[in-house]
């Protein structure tokens, strides 16, 4: 078989599990079940990982997601002396000395199924970036792997190729079908965007419903709009003070000295 067959027949794959996935009807008690915490613990301090991206790190040695504050912790010997830190804190491998090594990471966290790594390979495809030509068929079918393993954001790169057209026809119902896959694994950027296309059309309780969930995950962005809603007198002095305990129960639970340490150093490890 031809690797033009073998790219057709691909296509025609993910196109049958788009078709398939879109049939699916989500329901509004999936819709606004308050999902799982997206990325769990840390590893190492066992406490809830942040929502902010800077708050946390994709290791490419072992797959682990590693907030900032373990990330940048000093490490110490059994005699209470600082050692050399630029290993993971995870796994102890040496971190990689350049762009190329990481890459042949993830290209190893790939072939181990990684859905991770799977969908930021799904991206390089998608932009043509790090030594990969720009392909969105190679692309989709990554995203699709990833999602289907348990990655909610590869969800969202789904319903962007599918909004904007990237490679295929635009297609605002599959885009939002996926977005709402996204939101419901508990992806807070899609959660908050299905919120304003709701505000957008007038319908305020399920654009507070959704807020409301986004919140809860820590996503504060749906917090500040809550507090909108409320000033424009469109939802109560009630729902914008339970909306607020919610996200203060969220930062609580990820509080950490030395995420604070970390965040203190540099900006870019900002963990709210």
């Amino acid at each position: 078989m031809s690797t033009s067959d073998n790219k057709f027949n691909s296509l025609c794959e993910n196109l049958e599990s788009c078709k398939l996935d879109v049939e699916k009807k989500i329901s509004d008690e999936e819709l606004f079940k308050q999902p799982p915490q997206f990325y769990g613990d840390c590893p190492i301090c066992f406490i809830r990982l942040p929502t902010l991206g800077t708050g946390w790190k994709y290791q490419t040695c072992c797959g682990k997601v590693i907030c900032s504050g373990c990330k940048h912790a000093p490490l110490y010997d059994n005699k209470g002396n600082k050692v050399d830190n630029k290993k993971c804190p995870f796994c102890r491998i040496p971190q990689p000395a350049t762009d190329k090594e990481n890459l042949k990471r993830m290209k190893q966290r790939v072939e181990a199924d990684d859905p991770i790594a799977i969908h930021n390979t799904g991206c390089d495809y998608r932009d043509g970036i790090n030594g990969y030509p720009q392909d969105y068929t190679k692309a989709l079918e990554l995203c699709h792997r990833a999602a289907k393993l348990g990655y909610a954001k590869a969800y969202v790169n789904i319903g962007y190729i599918y909004d904007l057209g990237t490679g295929v026809q635009i297609d605002k119902k599959k885009a939002a079908h996926y977005y709402e896959l996204a939101a419901i694994g508990g992806d807070e950027v899609s959660r908050y965007n299905l919120a304003l296309d709701e505000q957008t059309a007038g319908n305020i309780q399920r654009a507070l419903k959704h807020f409301m969930i986004a919140v809860r995950g820590g996503d504060a962005p749906s917090l500040k709009e809550i507090q909108k809603l409320y000033s424009d007198g469109h939802v109560t002095k009630e729902d914008y003070a339970k909306a607020l305990k919610s996200y203060q129960e969220y930062l609580a639970e990820i509080k950490s000295v030395q995420r604070d340490k970390a965040a203190a150093a540099h900006e870019r490890y900002r963990y709210y």
